[in-house]
């Protein structure tokens, strides 16, 4: 779990990033149309969807972008095939990690993935070579200014949580996935300031980078993040402050 704050607020920061690019709803769309497929066009019966709903109005996609994605994946208007992949693989100074990817040519994103890693230091792996890694978990991190951290473990444990974590500047408070939104919920309708939540893989444990290591590393996460059928990075790495 060490580090999962850092990384998190990387994340954030690239997800705006992202938006001014216009990328993110690319990813997005993609992943409602997989949802789509696989559990139908109604969010209330499918809480895949229902999540990635949430993600695209959280980043001002219009609603109306959103339905568009629906009605594809439903066959009303023409839409590319797509499937989802995970690729594992080793960042510099053995980094593990984890890409989740949605893709219409597998083939090609599997070239084009095992390029990027070894331009920046690093390596593709085989299936299963570092997901023993990385647990499975529901992440929701709370700003910690005005907050009564008795308060939170008393909400967030009554909802479901299995843990609340103090981090510099926040809590993490982490669930089961299937305990996710309703923990999300229950925080959300206390009135307390929830930053940023999502079901991620959270690393078991970390590997610290600096210098050269650092810096390749951090332009493997971006280039693998510039990909549009890239979804999801995940990394075991903390960046060693500077003294």
């Amino acid at each position: 779990m060490a580090g999962h704050s850092k990384w998190a607020n990387i994340k954030r920061k690239k997800a705006k990033v992202d938006a001014q690019k216009g990328k993110i709803f690319t990813r997005l769309a993609r992943e409602i149309m997989v949802a789509v497929r696989q559990g139908g066009g109604d969010p209330d019966n499918n809480p895949r969807l229902k999540a990635a709903i949430l993600r695209a109005k959280e980043a001002n996609i219009p609603s109306e972008n959103i339905q568009r994605a629906i009605q594809k994946a439903l066959g009303e208007t023409g839409a590319a095939s797509y499937e989802e992949v995970v690729y594992e693989g080793y960042g510099p100074g053995g980094v593990a990690v984890m890409l989740e990817i949605i893709t219409d040519n597998r083939n090609r994103t599997a070239s084009e993935i095992r390029h990027l890693f070894s331009r920046h230091g690093g390596n593709l792996g085989e299936a299963g070579c570092v997901s023993w890694l990385f647990s499975k978990k529901g992440v929701i991190i709370v700003a910690r200014d005005g907050v009564d951290e008795d308060e939170l473990m008393l909400v967030a444990l009554e909802a479901g949580a299995e843990d609340v974590k103090t981090a510099e500047g926040e809590f993490e408070v982490l669930t089961d996935p299937a305990d996710f939104e309703k923990v999300r919920q229950a925080l959300v309708e206390r009135g307390l300031p929830v930053l940023d939540a999502e079901v991620t893989m959270v690393p078991q444990t970390t590997v610290k980078l600096n210098g050269k290591e650092a810096e390749q590393m951090m332009r493997l996460i971006d280039a693998l993040e510039d990909r549009d059928d890239v979804q999801e990075v995940y990394a075991n790495f903390e960046l060693e402050e500077a003294s």
